[in-house]
């Protein structure tokens, strides 16, 4: 194949079989055989951070990522980009639909996959200074897409409508903190957390303990978002497949929001009478 036609990647390198230039006969991730090492002996969890990273990743961080995985994996209904899913689920659209809406509204700033990565960003700024964290959180900063994201209308990783701090949250931080380094960012979190909380006035939410846990696998802020983004679909996808055997009938829907004008009903039985 002419060098013209030819894409670039450091992480996918593939040799075509001689009968079918379209097909592989070798993979490769990183310099390791994808379909003759790989997947004969490595897990899930560390293919999927050799993806990422580009290195064989350590014990501690293929431990860290499963178990943030299984916190993320099914946020529930109370979150916004399940329930979007829902929506397209009872509605008997497709199934790429439900996934897609999951994750337009699962890319936002409030608990979405923006919000981690600007949560990301502040620890790439404040490290492990508390007062750097106080004077940051109370005012995140300037966007510079702002022609995308609004500004941030609260502190990132923080729950703006809690009052007191969600026990699954408190429960996944104390096992993520014990997988992770000593000195890691999730160590620091656990230690500071009552203290920023007190400083930003509401709870710690599950976003900006991901994102901890995106700085100790050492993700930087893209990266982070990324899995985010489809560490959560499982959750949104079984939803959205209940809600479509469930049927429309049993999905709850805001009827106090939804008035006939004066006369709409009348037109609509002489419409009716006409017909028959």
């Amino acid at each position: 194949m002419s060098k013209e036609y030819q894409y670039s990647s450091t992480i996918w390198q593939e040799e075509p079989e001689e009968s079918n230039p379209f097909a592989a006969r070798a993979s490769y991730c990183r310099g390791y055989d994808v379909y003759g090492e790989v997947i004969n002996k490595a897990s899930w969890f560390e293919y999927l951070l050799l993806l990422f990273k580009g290195e064989r990743p350590q014990t501690w961080e293929v431990q860290l990522l499963e178990r943030l995985a299984m916190v993320l994996a099914n946020p529930g209904p109370r979150e916004a980009s399940v329930r979007a899913a829902m929506n397209a689920g009872v509605a008997g659209t497709n199934h790429s639909s439900a996934l897609m809406a999951a994750l337009a509204v699962g890319a936002g700033q409030y608990g979405g996959a923006r919000e981690l990565e600007l949560c990301v960003r502040l620890w790439n700024d404040c490290g492990f200074d508390f007062k750097a964290w106080c004077q940051r959180l109370g005012s995140p900063g300037d966007d510079e897409h702002a022609d995308i994201w609004l500004p941030m209308e609260h502190a990132p990783g923080f729950d703006p409508n809690g009052d007191s701090t969600p026990t699954p949250v408190i429960q996944s931080l104390d096992l993520l903190a014990s997988l992770a380094p000593a000195n890691g960012a999730l160590a620091w979190l656990k230690a500071n957390r009552s203290g920023l909380e007190k400083q930003v006035g509401y709870p710690l939410a599950f976003s900006g303990l991901a994102a901890a846990a995106m700085v100790d696998l050492q993700l930087d802020p893209d990266q982070g978002s990324m899995l985010f983004l489809f560490l959560r679909l499982p959750g949104a996808a079984v939803h959205a497949l209940e809600q479509k055997q469930m049927g429309w009938k049993k999905f709850p829907y805001y009827g106090p929001a939804i008035e006939l004008e004066e006369g709409a009903e009348a037109g609509s039985n002489k419409e009716e009478g006409a017909g028959s």
